[in-house]
């Protein structure tokens, strides 16, 4: 059955609505260009629209402007770790988005995975090392039995955190220890999963009032098959295919499989899963994000233009459903 589009905020008064963006983070810069974007798009939509910092003038503002809704397009921490949607729980204030306990869930890469596994999704093995650990132990000893027991390739990435920030693929173990310091740049947390190679996939779900369904799947391929944080934000060594160039069969498992982890996880309105398929066409759960990227290059909005959707309506219409839902 073909989604329209149309949600409840068709014919509804336009809405006002705060869009909360920037932060500390290191995703700041990413944060500040999703919120640019959807404000201009939810303007066009004809809500009216304010836009503010994660800094000491936002619970003023709040107090001093009735707002029917505030988007969190904080990516990192604060945004992703539910502490922020905890804030606005306690103040009544209603939000876009997942609450902020399944936040929480989803914003930890190994109890999400752990969760999805249980539901019967392929995830790639997986350990955690605190760099405390590292440490104690010592980086060599343990890094020794890390490729011994897991094999090689691997992904080392933080426990939290997005947009590639400290992820390396590690092809042989002399690359491990370099992997597991770019990582603690990050984190004081390391993931390590054994590397699943093949095409890479994101796929968004959102909710407009009847649902949750997938949107159609992004294939993301890279002149060196690497999807770091330079690869997802600078044009030119990134090229996006909307919908993916998979098979029917393939993309509908993608699609299942990004709509039961939105809801094995317990989130709500919007997310992005990101997922390898294997040469055996299997997809492979890698993570999910509650708060996915929404600026010119970012996958959910490339999702929604090649599912018909014009983005100020579409954004209008999750707004104006989350309203409903109270």
């Amino acid at each position: 059955m073909a989604h329209t589009g149309k949600g409840s905020g068709a014919t509804a008064a336009a809405p006002t609505i705060l869009i909360l963006a920037g932060g500390l983070s290191h995703e700041r810069d990413v944060s500040l260009r999703s919120g640019r974007r959807v404000a201009e798009a939810l303007r066009e939509a004809g809500c009216t629209v304010l836009e503010s910092d994660l800094d000491q003038n936002l619970l003023p503002t709040l107090n001093r402007q009735a707002v029917d809704l505030v988007w969190p397009l904080l990516h990192g921490a604060q945004g992703e770790d539910g502490s922020v949607r905890d804030v606005l729980a306690l103040m009544g204030i209603p939000y876009l988005g997942s609450d902020a306990r399944a936040a929480r869930t989803a914003w930890n890469k190994a109890i999400a995975k752990s969760i999805v596994r249980r539901a019967g999704l392929a995830t790639p093995d997986f350990v955690t090392f605190p760099k405390s650990l590292f440490r104690e132990l010592g980086p060599a000893g343990l890094l020794q039995v890390i490729e011994s027991s897991m094999g090689l390739p691997l992904v080392v990435k933080p426990l939290h955190g997005g947009s590639a920030l400290g992820m390396s693929v590690v092809p042989d173990g002399a690359g491990l220890p370099q992997a597991m310091m770019d990582c603690f740049a990050y984190a004081e947390v390391a993931l390590i999963e054994r590397a699943v190679t093949g095409t890479e996939l994101a796929v968004s779900v959102i909710d407009l009032g009847d649902g949750p369904f997938a949107l159609p799947a992004v294939e993301i391929e890279t002149t060196d098959g690497s999807y770091d944080y330079d690869a997802r934000y600078n044009p030119g060594r990134t090229e996006f295919f909307a919908p993916a160039r998979v098979s029917t069969e393939v993309a509908a498992t993608a699609a299942a499989m990004a709509v039961t982890a939105h809801h094995e996880l317990g989130l709500t309105r919007i997310s992005r899963t990101d997922m390898i398929v294997d040469g055996d066409g299997v997809p492979w759960f890698l993570e999910v994000n509650v708060a996915p990227g929404m600026q010119e290059t970012s996958l959910l909005p490339q999702a929604a233009l090649a599912a018909g959707y014009e983005l100020p309506r579409l954004y209008r219409d999750l707004a104006q459903a989350s309203i409903d839902a109270g």
